[in-house]
């Protein structure tokens, strides 16, 4: 966990709240539930959560800002993305997707919420497990 020690902001407790959503163990540390929401979500080697879709209104989405380690991020019927450090994601209202650490690395990243009008979360099914067996 020694990489973790480095990052930017604490890493907070186990992310019981949505521990259904996801495979392995995830922390959160929400930095601010005030205006635009943001967490420090940290990932433990192998965790990633489940296809989800952030839904809204009007507005909505999300933005991920990669602090440490490596991860990965997909959108339904494309390619895997690998993510490091300094990488950004936006995360358009709509777009099914998944997100997480790589089987060898922490991974942590900020997670921003858009603002919009009735925003909310669509958990669906988890990562295929020999799909994400066979990310490098």
């Amino acid at each position: 966990m020694e990489d973790i020690i480095k990052t930017i902001f604490p890493m907070g407790g186990p992310n019981d709240a949505y521990a259904a959503y996801f495979v392995g163990q995830s922390f959160l540390n929400m930095l601010t539930t005030e205006g635009v929401p943001i967490g420090n979500v940290t990932f433990e080697p192998g965790c990633r959560n489940n296809w989800h879709i952030h839904k809204a209104d009007k507005g909505g989405g999300q933005i991920l800002l990669c602090t440490n380690g490596r991860g990965w991020y997909q959108e339904w019927g494309r390619e895997v993305r690998e993510l490091f450090p300094g990488d950004v994601v936006v995360i358009p209202t709509g777009v099914k997707h998944w997100h997480g650490a790589a089987k060898d690395s922490w991974f942590t990243h900020l997670a921003v919420e858009v603002p919009g009008e009735n925003v909310g979360s669509e958990w669906l099914e988890p990562v295929d497990k020999a799909a994400y067996a066979a990310l490098k």
